[in-house]
């Protein structure tokens, strides 16, 4: 990792740090839930343990570089054919206590920001991310989401709940010839083939009809998106809620999550061989 910032063949003074070494001291402050002076003495005791003497930069620098911080998140791509599971959850940003509310009700409206994920069913790690309000659907973000997949890997499915049950998601994702593993709407009435995705999104309706939602279930793969939502469970357990307060250093404080979770899903998946 490069400490010091690199020459930019821009006018003006380069940067002193580099953006790794921005999105190490934010990846403090995130793992351990620390307010920003806290974390940047904590990674100067850490660099010190480390025999290593490079600078820290202090509270004020780190929140500026905050709000254009492009964050790394590292990810292994696959050879084989992606299996990407979507979902999307909240994450608190203002407002009370859940007891406070309860007990004596909320003084003001409590705010939301949506975080949809898209990650690897073989891997388990993050492959694509989106930062919305809480005014934003699923639907509308599955092709930014697919767009963040490199357009040389190959897409072998694409799994969501019946939210992504919508002409633009199915189309997406036949633009990148996968197969879309949605669940129909109960209500839901076949569509005219004039669209990519159509005639793949009616199969679903008519094998749904014909077996029932449970069989069809089984028989796709479709209960495999629970790995999704499990990986939510681990991306709140870094904090229910941003300490941030204008989106763009929301945005980079919850991508810094998305990253320390890859890291930890390198570091702790078992390697599995076969016992001949």
């Amino acid at each position: 990792m490069n400490w010091h910032g690199q020459p930019s063949g821009k006018r003006g003074r380069s940067q002193t740090f580099s953006d790794e070494a921005i999105q190490f001291c934010l990846s403090i402050k995130c793992l351990f839930n620390l307010p920003l002076r806290q974390a940047m003495g904590m990674a100067q005791s850490l660099l010190r343990l480390a025999g290593l003497h490079s600078p820290v930069p202090d509270y004020s620098t780190v929140s500026r570089r905050q709000k254009t911080l492009q964050v790394a998140i590292g990810a292994t791509p696959t050879t084989t054919g992606l299996h990407l599971l979507v979902d999307s959850t909240g994450i608190k940003m203002l407002g009370e206590g859940e007891w406070k509310t309860k007990k004596h009700g909320a003084d003001y409206r409590r705010q939301w920001r949506k975080v949809h994920l898209g990650i690897d069913a073989s891997t388990l790690e993050i492959r694509a991310m989106e930062v919305t309000d809480n005014s934003i659907g699923d639907a509308p973000v599955l092709p930014a989401l697919l767009d963040q997949i490199p357009a040389d890997e190959s897409i072998a499915s694409v799994s969501g709940d019946g939210a992504y049950d919508t002409k633009d998601c199915h189309e997406a994702i036949a633009l990148r010839a996968a197969h879309a593993i949605i669940p129909t709407r109960k209500n839901a009435k076949p569509w005219k083939a004039n669209r990519c995705g159509a005639d793949a999104r009616n199969e679903i309706l008519h094998t749904t009809r014909r077996l029932g939602r449970a069989i069809w279930k089984k028989w796709s793969g479709y209960h495999r998106r629970s790995l999704v939502e499990t990986k939510i469970r681990c991306f709140k357990l870094l904090g229910e809620r941003v300490m941030a307060r204008d989106f763009d250093r929301q945005v980079a404080e919850l991508q810094i999550r998305a990253a320390v979770l890859n890291r930890f899903t390198r570091l702790g998946t078992p390697v599995t061989v076969p016992v001949l």
